[in-house]
């Protein structure tokens, strides 16, 4: 139990560190909304599909390796140096690509009508990319305050700049006051989107020089040997990653292209509403991850890996059922004129919830160093990804993209566990996991269509289910608390 309190402790640490800087970012989206035509805002979309893309190809599984390898390697600082060293030489051969061939770039991203969208571009990879071994390294050594306090640093940034240029110097514009003369001359409010990218490319440049300390405390040294090893790891997941990046993106990008950018701006929009799920699904990765590497050679570790599983499913399920019910609260985030895509939220939280157990059961792949399968998995959940929505999206709209990303999830989750109970086998309490998601979907689907706009039934629904739950895990909550 002390394991799983040490777990539960930098957890919530990392949670917030990624909880409170995307609530805030979150909020901004009322701000989006509000300023951003429905077209604009799928250009917004637009620019950050590309963006996830890229940085799983510039980062090239680093992360995930740093971790493993963390634990094995007696060298730390050769370690931390390949690794940095490795990510610097690829974020320049991407910088140098790209700046040389510009015009060719501007067409494929559809930045032709706006040059300086491709240059913030490349800058805010540049600059998350060169940050994530520091911001892995003080993850590996057990910091997640001074990590926390890096993120929120970053946030607040962003959040600044955005309000700034997008709410209150349009706002004094309205009410006809005269703005200072270097504010009329390079304000332009005919391009407000790229205020976004501006406030990310500062956030990020901010980031990678409070995290410079930390890199400066080791001896550069690179080792060839060592990164053969690490990419041998590593490939697999970035192919993993290229398929996640098409399972969560692809939607917004076809239904652009497929139907148009309005129904692109507002299925984005109402997506913005899972954000809380895939907040706790990140909260739970950060501390996750190391944690379970960590615990790997001890020989309780499966009973372990069972436990925080069951914990994860039913926080999730209380998550998923909360949101639901409260889902004409939550829907007062974004501007009404995109409340018609708001019927999506309930699937696209599942899905998420789904992949959090996928996230969950993969651990068995990484532990055994068999990170091809987390490819071959990926790769499947993509393919069903691209088929599913190329034939329903032109029929169906995008009310088939939030049903294909909750098959795709689930076909995943599926697939991984069962070839899992064949190389590592973990004892999942499968009967409490199916209980408490089942119980979750049947009340959120009685409060959303029968009760949608009742708080005090909505209320008491959830109440029963955490009521449900306690009754249920009296005994291990009492030992948990203590």
């Amino acid at each position: 139990m002390s394991v799983l309190k040490g777990f539960l402790k930098d957890t919530v640490i990392y949670g917030f560190a990624t909880v409170f800087p995307r609530i805030i970012n979150f909020l901004l989206v009322k701000v989006h909304t509000d300023t951003l035509e429905r077209n604009e805002y799928a250009t917004n979309t637009d620019f950050y599909i590309w963006a996830s893309l890229f940085a799983v190809l510039l980062t090239f599984g680093m992360e995930t390796t740093f971790f493993r390898f963390y634990n094995k390697e007696i060298n730390k600082n050769k370690l931390i140096s390949t690794g940095f060293l490795s990510t610097l030489f690829i974020t320049i051969i991407f910088a140098l690509t790209l700046f040389t061939f510009f015009d060719f770039f501007l067409k494929i991203f559809n930045f032709k009508d706006n040059p300086l969208r491709l240059k913030l571009f490349i800058g805010i990879l540049v600059f998350d990319t060169l940050a994530m071994i520091p911001f892995a390294y003080l993850r590996a050594i057990n910091k997640p305050f001074k990590y926390t306090i890096i993120k929120i640093i970053n946030v607040l940034t962003i959040v600044s700049i955005n309000l700034v240029f997008l709410k209150y110097i349009p706002d004094y514009i309205e009410q006809g006051k005269i703005l200072p003369p270097i504010v009329q001359i390079t304000f332009d409010d005919e391009n407000l989107v790229n205020y976004i990218f501006i406030a990310n490319i500062i956030g990020s440049i901010i980031s990678f020089l409070l995290l410079i300390p930390y890199l400066s405390n080791f001896k550069l040294e690179f080792d060839f040997k060592l990164l053969r090893k690490m990419l041998l790891y590593s490939w697999p997941i970035v192919i993993a990653g290229i398929a996640y990046i098409i399972n969560e993106n692809l939607d917004k990008f076809l239904i652009k292209r497929l139907i148009g950018d309005e129904e692109m701006g507002i299925y984005s929009a109402c997506y913005k509403l899972s954000i809380f799920m895939n907040l706790y699904i990140m909260a739970f990765r950060l501390g996750a991850e190391p944690f379970f590497f960590n615990q790997a050679k001890k020989k309780n570790a499966k009973e372990v890996y069972s436990k925080v599983m069951t914990y994860f499913v039913i926080i999730g399920a209380v998550m998923f059922l909360g949101i639901v019910v409260y889902i004409d609260f939550f829907k007062l985030f974004i501007n009404s004129d995109y409340w018609e895509a708001l019927a999506i939220v309930p699937i696209v939280l599942l899905a998420n919830l789904f992949l959090g157990i996928y996230h969950n059961i993969s651990i068995w792949y990484k532990l055994t160093d068999r990170t091809y399968f987390g490819m071959y998995f990926s790769i499947f959940g993509a393919f069903l990804t691209i088929v599913l929505n190329l034939v329903l999206i032109p029929k169906i709209g995008f009310m088939a993209c939030a049903w294909i990303t909750l098959f795709t999830y689930v076909a995943m989750t599926l697939i991984s566990y069962f070839y899992g109970r064949k190389y590592f086998k973990i004892p999942y309490n499968l009967f409490k996991i199916g209980m408490y998601l089942t119980t979750s979907i049947l009340f959120s689907l009685v409060s959303f269509i029968y009760f949608k706009e009742n708080y005090w039934v909505s209320s008491i629904i959830l109440l029963l289910f955490i009521g449900f739950i306690i009754l249920n895990e009296k005994k291990e909550l009492n030992n948990l608390l203590r």
